[in-house]
């Protein structure tokens, strides 16, 4: 698999923050045009991430309904990477080379397992 860009965490909740306009713009943009063109990706580390704060970290938390409909409208239709042997020893690689933590590492190496090639 190849795409053109790999998505993090902070991208999806960017998304909707209504404080910071021009990042909830631009990362809403990045979304939309991954979920209709295939060049954006997530990995499992992001969907993970991203409902335990929408779930629990916002000053107004997703439902679970709402948690429901985006994991099958939006994370589900971008996640290319899930967990392997492979993936963890990437990472672990990196973070050897890097001095980046272990969750940071992982997604460097989900990221490039993408084949994306902006993170």
């Amino acid at each position: 698999m190849r795409v053109e860009y790999f998505l993090d965490t902070n991208n999806l909740i960017y998304s909707f923050d209504e404080k910071a306009p021009e990042k909830q713009e631009r990362s809403q943009m990045l979304i939309e045009k991954a979920l209709r063109t295939g060049c954006g990706a997530i990995s499992w580390q992001v969907v993970q991430e991203f409902l335990n704060v929408a779930r629990h970290k916002w000053e107004h938390p997703m439902s679970a309904n709402e948690a429901v409909e985006f994991l099958g409208s939006v994370l589900e239709p971008l996640c290319f990477v899930f967990p392997t042997a492979t993936l963890w020893r990437a990472a672990l690689s990196f973070q050897l080379e890097s001095q980046y933590r272990f969750y940071d590492s992982l997604l460097v190496a989900s990221a490039q397992q993408s084949g994306a090639h902006i993170l």
